[in-house]
């Protein structure tokens, strides 16, 4: 907690002293904002009037004058007329290759209803009569009776092509007839992994997978070429910029994910910073992981490219009953084999991989929804610190939906990283998993707020594909609101554990930047920062907090060039 306090405190003298200084005095400027409210990224009341950008950093932060005295000829000054400025987004939990992928495919995200889901896949089959798969995804579970979809509704509208679908969150995916005689499920196939062949009372698979259980269809879809998937990133990071994001952390990936990523950069295509966390499990070889180590070692201090992390998944999600949970759910039948859900490898094995990867030097990301899944992560975390005494890690759990009281402090304790998506928590995709979880553990629901009040480091993303929504501004509205966008419940859903929109929008830019040791460079508006920068047309610090999700970006610097701009 000290250590916490004391850096706030040298990054608020920093920035005072900052303001209206030039790291460069005699330097003429590229770019200068005037005429705007600039947002250092410290507090809600650090702000400056203009600033100044020279090459790729930010050279000179204060009033109009200050700026205007490093301009000439050659500067190009934009008059903001009043708006906001603020540090780039950085979306510190996304699985961007999948997301851009889900870009050119069947779109279910916000479906009002299970019909409109039925006309969509309907229209997109309709109108791409070549493709052999409709893949695609985004539905919510709350929009079907049981919260599982089954494969009735899809064979009454496709019954020459297979159709896979995923949830929302990616947990769940959803098949029609064809897809699953293709996969040869039938009553009586078993999977033993993480997961489940959901199938009604007679046994009959109804169309529904859960977690590992979807790779039984899933490996059956063809998979893209490289050039293919480039197409996808370069129309994905092209959607990235129009939303303010100048840097994300891939929550899941692969070597050769990673090489497009090395292919764009190498073309001056890539107009975000990356971070890469590999995917690494209980079947992880020796050989990926030290194909792993170089690639960090190589990408170590990249201001592009990083590939310092290693991403475990250690349960999967309340809504199927996969999390794993202290108690048991409130909405399963005393006889249920699972009444608690389960850990997706022994807790043994989990520990040993962290101390291993530890080790190694990775930061650890860790996927935990439940509030048993959270402590045991925490413990694999404090184990692995206390043999290898690398007490900065900086270690994050990832989700966090529910957390047990005990386990609050700890985070700050262990310097551990609450990784966690707003997104997830929109009211209106949340009936399923509330009946699940149970009145007693709601207050600890998301918790944001208590977090921060026990001195955790919050590191807000969207988890994108996994999510209704990329867009940061959605992520900040449910963060500050816990509302839909509509005002539903009135009195915010658990609104206890809201918080203010600069503490929203330090999460969403400084949570990222400290979570991938970048806080130096990136993160707030300062002179010798990044110049990733971002207008938005309203000021959300002074607005009706229910009017936050209606604001755009106006305007994207990244690395001192505009990659967006539309209305300004």
């Amino acid at each position: 907690m000290k250590i916490r306090v004391l850096l706030s405190v040298l990054i608020a003298l920093s920035i005072y002293q900052s303001t209206g200084r030039s790291a460069v005095p005699d330097e003429k400027l590229d770019i200068a904002l005037i005429n705007g409210r600039i947002w250092a990224g410290i507090d809600a009341y650090s702000f400056a009037e203009a600033v100044g950008i020279s090459g790729n950093r930010i050279l000179v932060v204060g009033s109009n004058a200050d700026v205007r005295k490093q301009a000439d000829a050659n500067t190009k000054v934009i008059d903001l007329a009043g708006r906001l400025v603020i540090p780039g987004f950085n979306d510190a939990h996304i699985h961007f290759l999948g997301g851009a992928t889900r870009l050119t495919e069947v779109d279910l995200t916000d479906s009002k209803s299970v019909a409109e889901m039925i006309t969509r896949v309907a229209d997109f089959a309709k109108k791409n009569p070549e493709a052999k798969w409709i893949t695609g995804g985004g539905w919510e579970y709350t929009k079907f009776p049981g919260g599982l979809p089954t494969k009735a509704y899809l064979d009454a509208i496709i019954k020459d092509r297979p159709v896979y679908l995923s949830a929302y969150d990616g947990h769940s995916g959803w098949a029609n007839s064809v897809a699953l005689k293709m996969a040869g499920i039938t009553g009586e196939t078993k999977y033993e992994g993480f997961g489940e062949i959901v199938k009604d009372p007679s046994g009959e698979p109804t169309g529904a997978f859960k977690e590992g259980a979807q790779s039984l269809v899933r490996g059956l879809i063809p998979t893209l070429t490289r050039e293919a998937r480039l197409n996808a990133l370069r129309q994905g990071i092209k959607l990235a910029a129009s939303l303010g994001i100048t840097s994300i952390q891939n929550a899941s990936g692969s070597a050769d994910e990673f090489s497009l990523y090395e292919e764009l950069l190498s073309r001056g295509e890539l107009t975000m910073r990356v971070s890469m966390a590999f995917s690494v499990g209980h079947k992880t070889k020796q050989e990926e992981l030290d194909r792993f180590v170089a690639l960090k070692e190589k990408y170590a201090g990249n201001r592009m490219l990083r590939a310092g992390s290693i991403k475990f998944m250690l349960d999967g999600v309340i809504e199927s009953h996969t999390a794993a949970m202290i108690e048991r759910y409130s909405d399963l039948p005393e006889n249920n084999g699972s009444p608690m859900g389960e850990l997706a490898m022994p807790s043994e094995v989990y520990r040993d991989l962290v101390a291993r990867v530890d080790k190694l030097g990775f930061q650890i990301y860790t996927h935990a929804i439940g509030d048993r899944a959270v402590r045991e992560a925490l413990d694999a975390y404090e184990n692995a610190m206390n043999s290898s005494k690398r007490y900065n890690a900086r270690h994050r759990i990832e989700h966090i939906e529910t957390v047990a009281q005990a386990d609050l402090p700890r985070f700050a304790r262990l310097g551990v990283l609450a990784s966690m998506e707003p997104i997830h928590a929109d009211p209106g995709t949340i009936d399923v998993w509330a009946k699940a979880v149970g009145p007693e553990r709601l207050p600890r629901s998301f918790a944001w707020s208590s977090l921060m009040k026990n001195n955790a480091f919050l590191v807000y993303s969207s988890d994108w594909p996994a999510a209704i929504s990329i867009d940061p501004i959605r992520g900040i509205h449910n963060a500050v609101n816990r509302r839909t966008v509509d005002g539903q419940p009135p009195g915010g859903w658990i609104p206890e554990q809201r918080i203010s929109p600069g503490e929203a929008l330090k999460a969403y830019t400084q949570g990222g930047a400290y979570s991938s040791f970048e806080e130096a460079v990136k993160g707030r508006i300062t002179p010798g920062m990044l110049a990733d920068i971002v207008v938005l047309s309203q000021d959300i610090f002074k607005i009706d907090p229910m009017k936050i999700h209606q604001t755009r970006v106006l305007l994207n610097l990244f690395d001192g060039k505009i990659v967006y701009r539309k209305d300004l």
